[in-house]
């Protein structure tokens, strides 16, 4: 999105922008009607969807007033409003300004378990609300949506090339067993190839990982490591279907009130005879706890439910091929609470044990004052990288606007 400044300075310095298509509209699948559009109008911001929403056909009149008035609650309380529903359900905020069950199924909900990758009965509000205040209100650039026109891998290959010509080496296929550590400081790493010395370490992975690569000397040293068994995790699940034909023609579509939250229009880039006239649709599942146990064909059977539900053109279609890609910890899971147990990239030297001051943390469950996205797994990099310079790598946010921030959004 366009809120994701870090993540937008990493494409630019990994020289891959130009795969990222921006789309100011965003699609809502509303059968038998045509698909209802959210987009910035005239207004500034925070009004600029206030004429697309208002024409949108899925919510009722008065669901569109209540809606209306959680964001003004949660434009209103800006930053500092927001810390204080964070040992609270988003949820919880919705029943206190009046969502009806239908409005948080259909508009609420596809947006929170996007972003957060939890439903709102489970996610923290204070990290719901940063989505709304940040990525809907603040500014008209925020909510721009950026689609890679390139397999995600292709995005990041280039930093392998920049890590050599900066001088360091990357192990492939070497597995990191523990963390080297004399009493005092971490030594390096002990990897199932041998000893590798170092003089700063960061730790780059998750919370479950970290926490069976630290000794209990370590963590009796370490504050921040104390508390990586009550990190949880949230799961994402991806569906690749390949269709004989065309079945979509938008470029993706959100599917409120159904399991699947998201359809991506895939265009072939194959140029092999066996692809031509063919359409790849990628269907995502985020918070998918409840899909991990199922079959490939339970996957496909609901998946495809949707799918024609969604699209009139999908409809007596059987895709050519499904296959699913289950990720069963993609994200931390942003719950009431974990704010405060969530570790700083370097030891701070508040507490009472001072912290291993050459252990350096990075991953999207550190503080890094975002949710679980790719924003913040750039931001814990940053975060840990400049710790370890001595410097401030992070990229300032977008400057809300000025009626945003009149109204409060900032504060």
């Amino acid at each position: 999105m366009g809120c994701c400044t870090n993540l937008l300075d990493f494409y630019e310095r990994l020289c891959v922008t130009d795969a990222i298509e921006w789309h100011a509209r965003v699609y809502w699948a509303n059968p038998p009607h045509a698909p209802d559009v959210m987009k910035p109008g005239l207004l500034p911001a925070p009004a600029h969807f206030t004429e697309s929403f208002a024409s949108m056909r899925m919510l009722s009149l008065s669901a569109k007033r209540s809606v209306a008035r959680a964001m003004w609650s949660m434009l209103r309380m800006g930053a500092t409003g927001r810390a204080q529903w964070e040992g609270r359900t988003f949820s919880e905020f919705l029943q206190e300004t009046g969502q009806s069950a239908d409005v948080v199924t259909r508009f609420w909900s596809p947006v929170v378990v996007s972003a957060c990758n939890l439903d709102v009965d489970e996610v923290s509000a204070a990290a719901a609300m940063q989505v709304f205040q940040e990525g809907f209100l603040a500014n008209r650039q925020a909510p721009l949506m950026g689609l890679s026109t390139v397999p995600l891998v292709r995005l990041y290959d280039p930093a392998e090339g920049a890590i050599l010509a900066a001088g360091g080496q990357v192990r492939m296929g070497v597995s990191a067993l523990s963390i080297a550590y004399d009493g005092k400081r971490v030594t390096g790493v002990i990897t199932d190839e041998g000893a590798f010395d170092a003089d700063v370490v960061i730790g780059a992975v998750p919370a479950d990982r970290l926490a069976k690569m630290v000794s209990a000397t370590m963590v009796a040293a370490d504050q921040r490591l104390q508390h990586l068994d009550e990190v949880q995790s949230s799961p994402i699940l991806g569906v690749h279907l390949r269709f004989p034909k065309r079945v979509m023609d938008l470029p993706h579509l959100v599917l409120p009130g159904r399991a699947t939250q998201w359809l991506f229009a895939k265009d072939v880039d194959d140029a092999a005879a066996e692809f031509a006239g063919t359409q790849l649709i990628h269907a995502v599942i985020s918070g998918a706890r409840d899909w991990m146990d199922l079959s490939e064909h339970e996957i496909a059977r609901r998946v495809l439910e949707d799918i024609r539900w969604a699209l009139p053109a999908a409809q007596g279609v059987e895709p050519i091929s499904v296959r699913s890609v289950k990720e069963k910890r993609a994200t931390f899971a942003v719950v009431p609470g974990f704010e405060a147990i969530r570790p700083r990239a370097a030891a701070d030297g508040f507490d009472r044990h001072g912290g291993i001051r050459n252990l350096y943390l990075a991953g999207d469950w550190t503080r890094t004052g975002w949710p679980a996205t790719m924003e913040g797994a750039v931001r814990s990099g940053y975060l840990a990288a400049g710790a370890v310079l001595g410097t401030r790598l992070l990229v300032p946010d977008l400057a809300p606007a000025p009626l945003a921030r009149m109204l409060g959004v900032a504060r």
